[in-house]
């Protein structure tokens, strides 16, 4: 009869893995909340709120899918291996945010459109470009100006999961 030995080391890739997942905290974001501008932060702060209301963390990132694209493709690619399970994603005018984000994830993306002073049609410019997406990016979209629904539905989201 031959024995048997069982070697318990572990290659770089599953130490790496470990440590990555001993480092990780326990109350890890759940959601991330990305906007397009500095100046959407009062406005999509309520989406957190609620969320913080609901017993979820969530982080918020200010990133522009037309001025630095590149941080707004890493942000997404990374979410689902850094915990997030959900991403609201607030902005205005041609609010390519949301669809960007969807672009790049897996993940439920929520779009919120945003009004401003620039809008055009009372903020019609955003909504359209967050509902409109095409065959293959989903983005759900909640009303303008609305990121407290962006928060309510994450929560449904992760509630049903």
């Amino acid at each position: 009869m031959t024995e048997q030995r069982q070697e318990t080391t572990e290659t770089p890739t599953e130490t790496a893995a470990l440590t990555a997942l001993e480092q990780t905290e326990a109350d890890a974001p759940l959601v991330g909340i990305i906007m397009g501008s500095q100046s959407d932060m009062d406005t999509m702060q309520a989406a957190a709120k609620v969320l913080e209301e609901g017993g979820v963390r969530a982080e918020i990132r200010v990133m522009s899918a037309h001025r630095d694209p590149e941080t707004v493709a890493d942000y997404c690619k990374n979410a689902r291996m850094r915990g997030l399970r959900v991403i609201i994603a607030g902005a205005g005018l041609s609010a390519a945010l949301p669809g960007v984000a969807a672009a790049h994830t897996d993940l439920p993306v929520i779009g919120v459109p945003l009004s401003s002073r620039l809008s055009a049609a009372g903020g019609l410019d955003a909504i359209l470009s967050v509902a409109q997406m095409p065959p293959g990016v989903p983005v759900a979209c909640v009303g303008l100006d609305n990121p407290k629904n962006a928060g309510h539905l994450a929560l449904r989201i992760l509630r049903s999961a």
